[in-house]
């Protein structure tokens, strides 16, 4: 396959507030070695998709203040590191990356990935991905990747796709999109059998995603596409300004996706995780017979189960008659949660702050 009009843009401008108190608004998950495999979650994003994209063809976006984490992890020219001036969810920096590609090539083929997400059968993926880019390349559809899934996950959003129609080639029409469900709604959909998890990546060719901002989303087109002729100027710093300044705050999920007749989704088999939570990391970690983790030898476990501990250095802790917690340990915070109450640490966060 000619890659040569093949690009990937990696989304890596988040706080990854629910992996705190080791992700920080300095510091994010994405620029972490969350897995210990002595590589940050985008280096790995980075190469997987290097082994199908050009290295030049690929462009990190992210925030102003993450640039030079990103040269400096990667080592791709700054050119590539895609800043957005202010933080306005996924719709404007999608649009503005593809304005920019677009310029310089009308052929252009986009992957759009998040930074963070764990894959770990890559022939599959490999596999699932070609799958989607040749249907982008010979249709005017915008494709997702769902994930067949597992188990009735409340973490995750979901793709109904049109079970009456069929699939061919593994790639079916999506019917609509799900927000993330209560565990009833979730069960409900898997004994469906047409739901999978809405894994956040895509593939379109610039064309088609462009007509569809036309379309859908009107006032992003105009920001963004009606003039291109500050792009790749020295004029592009002054027009992101204002164009940031004046976007709304939207994910391409409400500005396009669900709004576009024309989109299909390829039903992926790989083995994938959106490594939104530290509960989806216990998931993947080495346990012991009582189902705990911990990244050192001199954490010991007593009555306990179901826990997930991470402390900052090899000092000797005890864990004593806890069941299902996630304890983490900074050089200057300590988290002590139940694994229940997870899905509130962002609130919890949030009124830390205004305290």
């Amino acid at each position: 396959m000619n890659n040569s009009s093949t690009y990937c843009l990696i989304m890596a401008g988040g706080v990854g507030s629910r992996f705190w108190p080791l992700s920080t608004e300095e510091n994010p998950k994405q620029f972490l070695d969350i897995l210990g495999t002595g590589k940050s979650l985008l280096q790995l994003t980075f190469d997987r998709f290097n082994k199908m994209v050009p290295e030049e063809n690929i462009y990190v976006l992210t925030n102003l203040n993450y640039q030079n984490k990103v040269v400096e992890q990667l080592g791709i020219n700054s050119e590539q590191v895609l800043c957005e001036p202010q933080r306005k969810n996924t719709a404007p920096c999608i649009a503005y990356a593809t304005a920019k590609i677009h310029k310089k090539d009308s052929n252009a083929v986009l992957l759009v990935s998040p930074s963070d997400h764990l894959i770990i059968n890559e022939t599959q993926f490999f596999k699932d991905l070609n799958t989607g880019i040749e249907k982008a390349k010979n249709s005017k559809d915008l494709i997702t990747f769902g994930i067949k899934p597992n188990r009735p996950d409340t973490g995750y959003g979901y793709i109904e796709f049109d079970a009456s129609e069929g699939s061919i080639n593994n790639i079916a029409k999506v019917k609509q999109f799900r927000e993330k469900p209560d565990l009833n709604l979730a069960k409900r959909f898997i004994q469906q059998g047409n739901f999978y998890w809405n894994s956040g990546m895509f593939v379109w060719k610039s064309m088609t995603i462009i007509n569809s901002f036309k379309n859908h989303s009107k006032e992003l087109y105009n920001l963004f596409f009606e003039d291109l002729k500050s792009y790749n100027t020295e004029m592009e710093d002054d027009f992101l300004n204002e164009a940031f300044t004046k976007c709304e705050d939207i994910s391409i999920d409400y500005a396009i996706l669900e709004k576009d007749k024309n989109t299909s989704v390829v039903l992926s088999t790989f083995d994938w995780s959106d490594l939104g939570t530290w509960g989806s990391l216990k998931d993947l970690l080495e346990k012991d017979e009582n189902k705990n983790s911990q990244n050192n030898k001199e954490i010991y476990f007593f009555n306990s189960k179901d826990c997930l501990v991470k402390t900052n250095s090899n000092k000797t802790t005890i864990i004593d008659g806890l069941d299902n917690y996630i304890i983490i340990e900074t050089d200057d915070k300590l988290m002590i949660l139940s694994g229940e109450n997870e899905q509130q640490l962002k609130s919890y966060l949030k009124i830390i702050n205004q305290r």
